[in-house]
């Protein structure tokens, strides 16, 4: 066995919780429990432990529904292939849950997003090792490191490539028959977004000049 107890800080913080937070929303709790979820949006997000949807919009308990995972991509839609944990995602969510909006939430300083980008320059050959976990994934996003080539400097390259990370996502969710029907039948809408963590500003690409704008 080698699971071992939580760090004491982390329970006490659970303490915390349960002692405040939970006392204080418990028939909501319960409400959840008994009933089940039955969230609004799908969020995919990024594992970056800096960002957190659930603080961003003020969600609560029950609101969203989150997938997260390096760079917040999302594969194309391959029945028998790899990357079933973010397509099972996907399906459960559209299918079962009958989410109305899938929010693609990328960001500033993506380590991902770097990954790939130093994959696919021969900057990071081991990530081209098919022991590369990491680099199988990543290679995903490949179609828009090829479309940010030109640009210049690598700062604004890499930025670039993360706002891509955000469309080749879109691009592969609409690649899921299911997703697709659903955005046909305006039962489902997709939202890309993009957080600069160190300002707080949150911009939403916009499909007709292909662009990303601030909110509002």
């Amino acid at each position: 066995m080698t699971a071992t107890p939580l760090p004491s800080y982390l329970v006490q913080r659970y303490k915390g919780w349960k002692a405040t937070k939970f006392v204080e929303n418990k028939s909501w709790f319960k409400h959840l429990a008994d009933m089940g979820q039955h969230p609004r949006a799908m969020v995919i997000s990024c594992c970056d432990s800096r960002v957190n949807a659930s603080a961003i919009f003020g969600s609560d308990s029950g609101e969203f529904f989150i997938h997260r995972n390096v760079a917040a991509l999302v594969p194309p839609y391959q029945p028998n292939g790899n990357h079933a944990g973010t397509s099972a995602a996907i399906e459960y969510a559209v299918m079962a849950l009958k989410v109305a909006h899938i929010i693609v939430l990328g960001h500033s300083n993506c380590g991902g997003v770097k990954g790939c980008h130093d994959m696919c320059s021969g900057a990071s050959p081991e990530l081209k090792k098919s022991a590369s976990f990491i680099g199988h994934w990543l290679d995903i996003l490949r179609p828009g490191y090829d479309r940010v080539t030109d640009i210049q400097p690598i700062d604004a390259q890499l930025e670039a490539l993360e706002r891509q990370a955000v469309i080749v996502a879109i691009e592969n969710l609409m690649s899921f028959p299911f997703v697709s029907a659903a955005v046909a039948n305006e039962t489902l809408s997709i939202h890309g977004l993009w957080n600069d963590i160190g300002d707080g500003l949150l911009l939403q690409y916009d499909p007709t000049n292909e662009q990303f704008d601030p909110l509002d």
